[in-house]
């Protein structure tokens, strides 16, 4: 199949993982503003994303029971109409955001996120898929690539953005008035009913797959996937977990006393980090016959990447170069951290955890913007964990590779789990000592790469 002939559908495609990204960070900016207007604890403000995230593991097991006992839906239905119906779900999810707003009901915003994530688990399963079909083969991980840092840019803008139309533009002076986000979530709503129609009017290739109906569950035999499974939740949620606490934890006072539209730029390093790690990885986790063109590509890339986050936050902020300079320290790190990985999945995958628990270790124990940047550099050792805790799980799963791959997404619940105990402790020993939480889930995901992922025997 010609990619040159399929560009304008790629194009389509990939702006769904920029949306995603996009949206699944807004996330970070509600909890904030939600803790405000309803005057929340951290615990019941972290119910944000577990509205958000437990409708990944309602909606997947749901795919799961239906894919496991009559077919793969997607395969009977197309990935084209897939797509349309995550589309218009994510689209009903926002437009939700409105009477919630007016009728100021927290219960109601929660109800909408989880129409929210929903849709984004249907766009999960179809698109991710999809856009490998859609051109030569050989070049297919070069597309998914591709759209994986167009994900990472909406992550990255999000705070951005976000922060800047909820906190400020569209603020109102009642700190108790919630229609600040009525008009950015109609806007949501707007975009994705248009890439709705534009793919519905888009010729795209409908393909069907035959398959092998796997019941039961006999990928649960395999030990590592078992221990991979484990290892998705913590990454997923320390990951949203951190995240999600980070304007609050930016603006104490011994930390930098900043307010939550000032805050707010500093979290695009945060998730932005996953973009300059991405761009690294996929870079040394490729084959190189020179090692140096490889650290030039790498460095190159890093560079990058980190001017796009930093001329992003100028753009809204104003800050200086001077003040982010301790973020260039986070990613030379990782650069050698790279390097000491040697290209190898498990290896790299161990080192940037180790990395991730002497950050978060440290920054508990101290202060000021020392404490902040060290929080945000994690963002760029959690870049590679995703893909690489994912591969080393589905490994040698042969016939039960589909169903091992839908048990890890499930997993995806982990961002709806660990954040809300995070908040739990924010509320009881504070801010900064709730890090023990992602603390601890990066000790579990070191172990699985330094042995967890071994493979010692395979189950008949």
């Amino acid at each position: 199949m010609s990619t040159k002939k399929n560009t304008a559908a790629i194009f389509v495609i990939t702006s769904l993982f920029f949306m995603w990204g996009f949206m699944t960070c807004m996330n970070d900016i509600l909890i904030p503003h939600m803790k405000k207007i309803f005057e929340l604890t951290h615990f019941r403000a972290m119910l944000v994303q577990f509205s958000f995230f437990g409708a990944y593991f309602v909606g997947s097991i749901i795919y799961f029971f239906v894919s496991s006992n009559y077919g793969d839906p997607i395969n009977k239905i197309g990935y084209k109409r897939g797509i349309i119906v995550g589309l218009v779900l994510s689209a009903i999810g926002t437009s939700l955001f409105y009477p919630a707003s007016e009728i100021k009901s927290y219960g109601f915003f929660l109800s909408a996120l989880f129409v929210i994530g929903l849709g984004f688990t249907m766009l999960q399963i179809a698109a991710n898929p999809y856009i490998s079909i859609l051109g030569d083969e050989k070049t297919a991980s070069g597309r998914l690539n591709l759209a994986q840092g167009f994900n990472s840019l909406g992550t990255t803008i999000a705070p951005l953005i976000g922060g800047f139309l909820i906190f400020k533009y569209f603020a109102n002076s009642d700190s108790s008035n919630s229609n600040s986000v009525q008009i950015p979530y109609l806007i949501f709503t707007v975009v994705f009913i248009l890439i709705a129609l534009i793919i519905t009017f888009t010729k795209l290739p409908h393909i069907n797959k035959s398959e092998e109906i796997v019941k039961g569950l006999g990928a649960l035999k395999f030990r590592h996937l078992k221990l991979g499974m484990i290892a998705i939740f913590m990454y997923v949620g320390a990951e949203v977990g951190i995240g999600s606490i980070l304007i609050s934890f930016i603006g104490l006072d011994n930390i930098t006393g900043l307010t939550e539209n000032e805050a707010s730029t500093f979290v695009a390093f945060y998730w932005g980090g996953l973009m300059i790690g991405r761009f690294m990885g996929a870079i040394s986790l490729s084959k190189f016959d020179k090692k140096h063109l490889m650290y030039a590509y790498m460095i190159v890339s890093a560079v990058a990447a980190f001017f796009i986050i930093y001329l992003s936050a100028y753009a809204k902020s104003g800050i200086s170069l001077n003040t982010v300079i301790f973020y260039v320290f986070n990613i030379l790190i990782s650069f050698f951290a790279f390097i000491a990985g040697k290209s190898k999945t498990s290896r790299t995958l161990f080192i940037f955890s180790l990395l991730a628990i002497a950050f978060i270790a440290t920054a508990i124990f101290t202060n000021g913007y020392l404490a902040m940047w060290l929080i945000l550099g994690v963002g760029i050792f959690n870049s590679i964990m995703w893909s690489n805790i994912f591969t080393l799980s589905i490994a040698k799963l042969g016939k039960f590779t589909s169903q091992g791959s839908s048990l890890l997404i499930m997993m995806i619940v982990g961002g709806a789990t660990l954040p809300i105990i995070q908040g739990y402790l924010a509320d009881k020993i504070g801010i900064q000592y709730s890090f023990i939480i992602p603390l601890l889930a990066y000790i579990y995901i070191a172990y699985f790469g330094l042995k967890g992922y071994k493979i010692k025997e395979l189950p008949n």
